[in-house]
């Protein structure tokens, strides 16, 4: 049975490789906002319903709500690695979602136990705009997604392994350097924009042998595990 000092070297381990200057792992966000000038666009007119279309009395119109894409389990480490990259750099400002939305479905796949889950919200902080940056993007209907070049485990990752002690991590725990690039989308002045940028940074995951991957910690954006 693990104890509470247990529990509180596993937190103060996992946080030592997840952002230390040992492993080099140093957090921070750096978002490109796509400016300038903001352009009213044309309006078009909307056809007013048919009288078929109309709501029945006492019925109201209802809007469906958008939803943030669940991240896809699996109990292969690379694919869930791969799904968590995937969902935590995809985004649109247009839907009425805020960042906290999309900080959500990525802390659904957390730590079951829920030690890792402050350090994880504040990992997934960095790497998503701010409410005042969500705002400025909003107007140009900005909309972000990765595209993975490269998946796998860092050679650095042996060497934190042989610095822990038998049950400081969890059952499975690795980690996976992705590299990858960042587009975003948008409209300027009335037309389409776009913005690319390179990226890099670590996903630490536990998968326990017959059970689904969960998510631990990320690195620092740019700052992965080599």
């Amino acid at each position: 049975m693990k104890t509470p000092a247990d529990s509180r070297a596993r937190r103060r381990l996992i946080t030592l490789i997840a952002g230390t200057a040992l492993l080099v792992l140093v957090a921070f966000g750096v978002y490109g906002l796509l400016a300038g000038p903001a352009k009213p666009s044309s309006q078009t007119s909307t056809p007013a319903p048919s009288a078929s279309a109309l709501p029945a009395p006492g019925d109201t119109w209802a809007s469906p709500q958008p939803t943030v894409p669940m991240v896809r389990g699996s109990r292969d480490p690379e694919t869930f690695a791969g799904n968590v990259a995937v969902a935590l750099f995809t985004w649109d400002t247009s839907t009425g979602l805020m960042p906290l939305d999309y900080t959500s479905v990525l802390l659904d796949v957390g730590d079951p136990t829920g030690q890792e889950q402050a350090g994880l919200a504040a990992d997934i902080a960095t790497y998503l705009p701010t409410r005042d940056a969500w705002a400025q993007l909003r107007p140009y209907a900005t909309t972000q997604t990765l595209s993975i070049t490269s998946i796998r485990v860092p050679d650095s990752w042996a060497q934190a392994l042989q610095q822990t002690h038998p049950g400081q991590l969890p059952e499975g725990a690795t980690a996976y350097t992705i590299h990858g690039t960042r587009h975003r989308d948008g409209t300027w002045n009335g037309k389409p924009a776009s913005a690319e940028r390179d990226v890099a940074f670590t996903v630490f995951i536990a998968c326990p042998p017959g059970k689904d991957c969960y998510l631990l910690r990320l690195s620092g954006l740019d700052n992965p595990l080599k």
